[in-house]
């Protein structure tokens, strides 16, 4: 070993620097191997060469000044105990192991108190991505590394579970995969001072590739099981670990492992525990959510219909939760196992509407290239949901008539009648009398699809289960995106309620999404719900420009109603897209979909 014993001439500054490289940069600047800070010395002052045992050292400059035992050179060979002057400080070289310093004493001290450290988090904590990551810092820190990666093993594959990189590296980069198979494979750690002058891994393409150092790797046991390996590096600097390093690190590796083992076992537990809510999720389907009258007598009509075949059409404005309820009727039914298929005829075009509510026969028309079944003949043995029934133009009207009272349907293009087994469950947001009355909907196939009526009640006609819904959302969303939003504030909880909510549920649902996303406060307000006034109510605006602010929220809304699509808003508007195109532009950035 080699370093220099560095001390400053007036100041108390004094340190200890291990020679570990071929070539040594000093100097002032931050990016030399070794710092000094004096204002005498240069960017890069000096540079030391090691050739073989022998150090050399050599001014980078003319103008840079270096003495060795009080004389100036221009380049020298240092032996032991020559004190190299630079500036105002005095660098005494030396060969050979030297004591313990008081910094090597706190890396001692850190040892110990990351241990204790680790052990109190595995009592007291089950997150384990966090204590990974906390462990690696830790190691890190005290070897003096630049990377660690935390890799387990799982049903014998290798996974990472956790990285920490001072050089910011994408995770995974700085590791040799040859030599971690290596201590996976014999279960011994290893120490390597420089990977590419090694002679067992020089050559290993992933030492080779990323131009790696110093490396240390020490297997994760638990008994006599192998649960994975820690691995440290550091690109920069060869010579860096040491023997001790590496009995660090194998102390560490013990408690580590013990920490890993019941990381790996709450994780089954909790995988365990979601599957099982899950299967209980399917068996029972969650209820709508809601304690006003209206729904309460909605849960009632599901609950007593369901286990029929009796057709159902639902009735509500767009965003009341429809389709909820026909999964709800569906999960519900004895045709619980069978597919529920839903399709709005709103949203395909007349001429590809056919087709996919029937199928078609291959060369039925231009296009049809194989034969294709269609969303009726899917959901044989389950339920079909028709979401906009309204919209279903006449002559297919006529179709679906015949498919609920023969139960056959017949593929675009072929003859031949095929027997369907199915629930249908239709919905529409518009007045089905008035659509019969106007003569754009068939009154037999209004009778026959309207066994049972659901009417699904506006949102804003539901008092608290505004909240009960908001208070819903947010769990879920915090669950699924993080934050720190644990609840509503009063001025919240008034704005929804006094809210019309023309997108009904939907929309109350973007909000509350929108809000956890981008908010960072505990509880949210009317603002961050996007729910605050539009400023001074007295102040009157030029006509035009109020014009155009109302034309603006009102498009707004209307995208609402319909989900954003903004062909089916300027078909509701009356319209060309062009404008709703032009006026979403105007929206704020945030706001746009």
């Amino acid at each position: 070993m080699t370093w220099f014993d560095c001390r400053h001439q007036t100041l108390p500054d004094q340190k200890t620097f291990r020679v570990r490289k071929m070539l040594t940069s000093i100097g002032r600047a931050r990016g030399n191997d070794l710092v000094l800070a004096d204002t005498s010395v240069e960017s890069t002052h000096c540079s030391l060469v090691r050739s073989g045992d022998v150090y050399t050292v050599a001014p980078s400059s003319p103008t840079a000044e270096v003495r060795v035992n009080g004389r100036k050179v221009r380049r020298h060979k240092l032996r032991e105990g020559d004190q190299v002057s630079v500036g105002s400080w005095s660098l005494v070289f030396h060969h050979g192991e030297p004591a313990p310093t008081p910094r090597e004493n706190a890396d001692a001290l850190k040892l110990v108190e990351q241990l204790y450290k680790l052990s109190a988090n595995v009592m007291g904590s089950h997150d384990a991505t966090h204590l990974f990551a906390s462990l690696l810092r830790g190691l890190v820190d005290i070897t003096r590394a630049e990377t660690g990666f935390l890799i387990v093993l799982k049903d014998g594959e290798q996974h990472l579970a956790a990285s920490h990189d001072e050089g910011g590296k994408e995770a995974g980069r700085a590791m040799s995969d040859s030599i971690v198979q290596q201590v996976l494979r014999t279960g011994k750690a290893l120490i390597i001072s420089d990977a590419l002058n090694d002679t067992q891994f020089g050559l290993a393409r992933s030492v080779v590739d990323l131009r790696l150092s110093s490396i240390m790797c020490a297997p994760l046991r638990y008994g006599d099981e192998l649960l994975g390996a820690i691995y440290l590096g550091n690109d920069r600097h060869a010579h860096l670990f040491t023997q001790a390093d590496l009995t660090f690190l194998e102390i560490y590796a013990g408690q580590a492992a013990l920490l890993v083992h019941h990381a790996l076992l709450l994780n089954q537990l909790q995988l365990d525990n979601t599957e099982l809510r899950e299967q209980l999720a399917a068996s029972q389907q969650s209820r709508s959510i809601g304690a006003s009258p209206s729904m309460v007598e909605v849960g009632r009509i599901v609950a007593r219909v369901a286990p029929t075949d009796l057709s159902v059409l639902v009735l509500g404005e767009t965003g009341t939760g429809k389709e909820l309820v026909a999964r709800e009727l569906h999960g519900l039914s004895e045709r619980r196992d069978g597919p529920f298929v839903a399709i709005n005829c709103g949203a395909i075009p007349e001429a590809l509407l056919e087709s996919e509510l029937f199928g078609h026969r291959k060369g039925s028309f231009t296009g049809a290239t194989a034969d294709k079944m269609g969303k009726i003949e899917a959901s044989d043995g389950g339920t079909l949901f028709l979401d906009e029934i309204g919209e279903m133009p006449m002559h297919l009207q006529v179709k679906l008539l015949r498919v609920l009272q023969e139960r056959t349907i017949e593929r675009v293009g072929d003859l031949q009648p095929r027997p369907v087994d199915l629930r249908i469950v239709a919905a529409t947001n518009r007045d089905p009398e008035e659509l019969i009355d106007r003569g754009a909907f068939r009154r037999d196939l209004f009778y026959r699809l309207n066994e049972v009526v659901v009417q699904l009640p506006p949102l804003r006609d539901r008092g608290e289960d505004i909240e009960l819904l908001a208070q819903h959302f947010l769990r879920r969303f915090r669950a699924q995106y993080g934050g720190n939003v644990r609840g509503f504030s009063n001025g919240a909880l008034t704005a929804m309620r006094q809210h019309t909510w023309p997108g009904n549920v939907r929309q109350l649902e973007n909000h509350v999404k929108k809000a956890v996303i981008l908010s960072d406060k505990v509880l949210l307000c009317a603002e961050d719900l996007g729910l605050q006034g539009s400023g001074d109510e007295g102040e009157l605006l030029p006509l035009a420009e109020a014009q155009e602010g109302f034309k603006l929220q009102y498009i707004r809304r209307a995208l609402e109603l319909h989900d954003w699509n903004k062909a089916a808003t300027a078909r509701a508007l009356g319209v060309d897209a062009r404008t709703i195109f032009r006026y979403v532009e105007k929206l704020p950035a945030s706001e746009r979909r």
